[in-house]
């Protein structure tokens, strides 16, 4: 099993249409065959600068590759997270 996780804090002001409109498009992501499962998170601790993370299970690496590579994920990537994304933190685990 791979975890996928990726904090961020994006560019637009909390409670915003804009946010509202990026989350709709990352929580499309999850129409992705193969993951496993898919949650999108709120943070809630001061202790970082982030304010929402992705946390995505896929079963194995070729699972995770096809998801990278995944022509909606790319252009996801390309043409919403890096316009809207302020700063993240992404760590892949086993």
């Amino acid at each position: 099993m791979i975890k996928h996780t990726v904090f961020f804090k994006l560019k637009h002001e909390l409670g915003s249409v804009e946010e509202e409109a990026f989350l709709e498009k990352a929580k499309a992501l999850s129409s992705i065959s193969t993951i496993q499962s898919f949650e999108l998170v709120k943070e809630i601790s001061p202790k970082n600068n982030f304010n929402y993370g992705l946390v995505i299970q896929f079963e194995d690496q070729a699972g995770y590759d096809i998801y990278n590579q995944h022509p909606q994920h790319t252009q996801f990537v390309k043409e919403v997270w890096i316009p809207e994304v302020e700063e993240f933190l992404e760590i892949d685990y086993i």
